[in-house]
C-alpha cells in the first residue's frame, strides 16, 4: 500500500502543479492521509518495530505535505484570478 501511495502521488503533485487551481481537491482528505502516516510511524515506535517500512511513510508524508502546499498555492491563484475577473 505505501509502495502504491508512493508511486501515485508524485502524478497528483505534476497535476495540481499543472492546473494551477484548487478545484477538485480536497485538503480535508490529504490531512486525514498525512495523520495516517504519522500514526504508523508512531505504531512503528511503539512496537520498537523500527525498520525500513518507516522509510516509506516519511517519503509518503513528504509527498502529501508537497500536495498540500500546492493546494494552498493553488487556492491562492484561484483567489488571484477571481478577483482580476470581477475588476
Amino acid at each position: 500500500m505505501l509502495l502504491c501511495f508512493a508511486a501515485a502521488w508524485p502524478f497528483n503533485i505534476a497535476k495540481a502543479y499543472r492546473s494551477r487551481t484548487a478545484k477538485g481537491t480536497s485538503i480535508g482528505f490529504m490531512a486525514v492521509i498525512e495523520v495516517g502516516y504519522v500514526l504508523g510511524i508512531l505504531n512503528k515506535v511503539v512496537r520498537d518495530d523500527i525498520n525500513y517500512v518507516v522509510f516509506f511513510y516519511v517519503l509518503d508524508i513528504v509527498l502529501v505535505g508537497i500536495g498540500m502546499y500546492l493546494y494552498f498555492r493553488n487556492r491562492r491563484l484561484d483567489e488571484l484570478a477571481a478577483s482580476s475577473q470581477s475588476e
